[in-house]
């Protein structure tokens, strides 16, 4: 009977809460307007849809309800989203006019004055309308006024951080002779042209030269993590070959070579040992480590130009790529298997074979994921391994098809959100999706759900 007083009381309260809902409905269109009413009607609906999902009763367990669920509750979120306030009405720039002009009688001859208060938007319909630009458009706009970087720039930033590489690569092997680092080379977006926005950014890779015959690679699933990206560098035969026998055993952990420990050992030396001030005064730049950062990162001033640069260890064994990246936390052995290289040599292959506009997508779509802070964590590696997936299924890449290619990537990365995991394009045990939360992911499918439908909103300035 309880029961039966509760569920009754509960239905009188959402009657109430329905009647008020259409009294205010009806008299919104007489105080607001019409257009402000639409607007309150779309909103308030939405709104009602989100509380009656959220008292309504769940099927548990069930995974296609919980996916229509979040889909719906996507579709609700970019609802509310749309609806835009009216815009305010622009104020009397100089308060000494009057609001209103005194009517004259006009002259013998003379012509009626123009109105100038009459909206802009108006003056600019009677002095001719604009033509609608098509999404195809609006994107080679976009791409040609905000991605497309300088080439005096690029070249200025791929000089200065070739400089400051000759020089740290001096200063390690008159400071460390001992260990066998390779050549220092250039890496990034800047110089191979698959999603640098401008010319800021650029990474130094330090090849570290292992005795295969001393070390052994440990698969990622077989680690602490159990991460499929992650691996570990073990020191083999110790009973032969003891401690000693290779350069980098001052760097083992419990007979793995330690990510952290190189880490830390650069890191001193790039924030004490190196001469900045005289390096940056010779190449006319201000040059400055990063002492709070994890990474070893450097930060580069010139006249022209701003670097962030990152120097990265990397050991290539076994056509392995691994990184001195390890997870946050308290682990400090693991490497990070690093795709970059192969992916932009995919993507380049792509295009030369069929004249594509994989990497103009990319670069449009990095620009869009870095603008809005909801989506950058989908810039980057997750945006290329998308279009690397959809191309083994969508062959007509071409430049006039970029329109219909960017909003299936969208689409793609919507279903791959849903699913909550975006299997790596060369080993699809990698999960890209795997360290984001379940919040970022929601906010990152509302956000895009609502961009299937309309593209173009992604491409407004922030």
């Amino acid at each position: 009977m309880a029961e039966f007083g509760r569920k009754r009381g509960q239905r009188q309260d959402d009657r109430g809460l329905g009647s008020a809902i259409d009294f205010l409905l009806a008299n919104a269109r007489l105080v607001l307007g019409v257009g402000a009413a639409a607007v309150l009607a779309i909103a308030t609906l939405a709104v009602k849809r989100l509380i009656d999902r959220a008292t309504s009763p769940r099927d548990e367990g069930d995974p296609k309800a919980e996916q229509k669920t979040l889909e719906e509750s996507w579709q609700d979120l970019a609802l509310i989203k749309a609806t835009q306030t009216p815009p305010k009405k622009q104020r009397r720039e100089d308060l000494s006019e009057p609001l209103l002009s005194p009517a004259r009688p006009l002259a013998p001859g003379e012509a009626q004055p123009r109105d100038h208060s009459a909206p802009l938007e108006v003056l600019q319909v009677e002095s001719g309308p604009q033509r609608c630009l098509t999404l195809q458009e609006k994107l080679l706009l976009h791409y040609s006024s905000h991605l497309a970087i300088p080439q005096e720039q690029v070249a200025l930033a791929q000089q200065l951080a070739s400089s400051i590489c000759a020089e740290l690569q001096n200063f390690l092997q008159s400071k460390c002779p001992e260990l066998p680092f390779g050549s220092l080379f250039l890496s990034g977006p800047l110089l191979d042209g698959l999603g640098a926005l401008a010319a800021d950014c650029v990474d130094f890779m330090l090849p570290v030269v292992l005795d295969p015959g001393l070390w052994s690679l440990i698969p990622g699933e077989e680690t602490v993590v159990r991460n499929p990206q992650y691996w570990m560098i073990k020191r083999t035969d110790l009973e032969y070959f003891p401690r000693g026998r290779s350069p980098w055993d001052r760097f083992i952990v419990g007979r793995y070579l330690s990510s952290n420990a190189l880490n830390e050992m650069l890191h001193k030396m790039l924030v004490a040992s190196v001469n900045w001030p005289a390096i940056g005064s010779l190449l006319g730049s201000v040059i400055r480590p990063v002492v709070a950062s994890e990474e070893l990162k450097l930060e580069v001033k010139h006249d022209q130009v701003e670097l962030s640069v990152t120097l990265f260890p990397v050991v290539e064994m076994e056509d392995k790529i691994l990184l001195a990246a390890p997870p946050e936390g308290l682990v400090e052995n693991l490497w990070l298997e690093s795709f970059y290289k192969a992916e932009v040599s995919k993507v380049k292959e792509l295009d030369a074979g069929d004249c594509g506009a994989r990497q103009y997508c990319i670069r449009i779509l990095n620009g869009v994921c870095k603008s809005h802070p909801s989506l950058r964590k989908l810039s980057g590696s997750p945006l290329t391994h998308v279009v690397l997936h959809l191309s083994a299924t969508s062959s007509d890449w071409a430049e006039g098809s970029l329109a219909a290619r960017f909003q299936q990537v969208l689409e793609e990365l919507v279903g791959y959100l849903e699913k909550g995991a975006l299997p790596s394009y060369f080993n699809h045990k990698i999960n890209l999706f795997g360290e984001l939360s379940e919040e970022e992911i929601d906010e990152m499918g509302f956000m895009l759900y609502r961009a299937v439908s309309e593209p173009e909103f992604l491409l407004k300035e922030k």
